[in-house]
This record gives C-alpha cells, structure tokens and sequence, in this order.
C-alpha cells in the first residue's frame, strides 16, 4: 500500500483558556484536522473516560492524582477546558494535602456538563 503524504498548513497554538461552552469546538477540529469522524471518536471515547475516571476519583482511589492528571490532558486535547481547569484544581488540592472535596464536586460539574455537550454533538447527525 502507497504511503499518502499530504501537506497540511502552519496553524496557531490551541488556546490555553475556554472557548465558548463546555467543548471548544474550533480547538476540537484543529486537533483533529477537520475530521468529522476522528472528532466523533474523541468525543465518544472522552465521554467514557471522563465518567470512569470521576468514579475512580470519586472513590478516594490511591491514584487519583494521577486520574486527575489524566484527565486534565484528555480534557484539553479535546478542548473540554473547564473540565480541564478543575482537574488542575483537584489535582494541585491533593498533591498540597488540601480537601479535595470543593475540587472534586466542581470537577464533576463540568464533567456532566461536558458530557451533555458531547451527547448533544453525537446525536446531531
């Protein structure tokens, strides 16, 4: 089978901040290089991650800065930022000793609501 080389143009660094809404759907199609169906995988396998991980977190799992850690680049590769930023916040409270439990509950929140977003996008077509 030939290899197939195709040149793809020069584009600015992903925005390090939210984009409107849970997904920053520009961010997603960069990554991606504008494919619908690479998104869509993304999506669907980042809906399932993100879940299984907020129970691995939500159970006090001995890993769980890691989870978080985990979770935090998922997020920004697929440009779920604020799910992103408080994976950041929960990972920074339990690598200091802090409580965890104010991270955990906003982490959750921008979780389900990130996962409203991308049931939204699966279903539209």
């Amino acid at each position: 089978m030939p290899l197939h080389l195709e040149r793809v143009e020069w584009t600015q660094s992903p925005p390090l901040a939210p984009g409107n809404g849970p997904i920053d759907l520009e961010h997603l199609r960069r990554m991606t290089l504008g494919d619908p169906g690479l998104e869509r995988e993304v999506l669907a396998m980042f809906s399932t991650q993100s879940a299984k991980i907020l129970a691995e977190l939500a159970a006090s799992s001995a890993e769980a800065a890691t989870h978080a850690h985990t979770l935090k680049g998922s997020a920004r590769a697929i440009g779920a930022f604020g799910v992103a930023e408080g994976a950041a916040r929960l990972e920074k409270a339990l690598s200091s000793g802090s409580d965890p439990s104010q991270p955990l509950t906003e982490l959750g929140t921008a979780i389900a609501e990130a996962r409203a977003a991308i049931d939204l996008i699966l279903h539209r077509s």
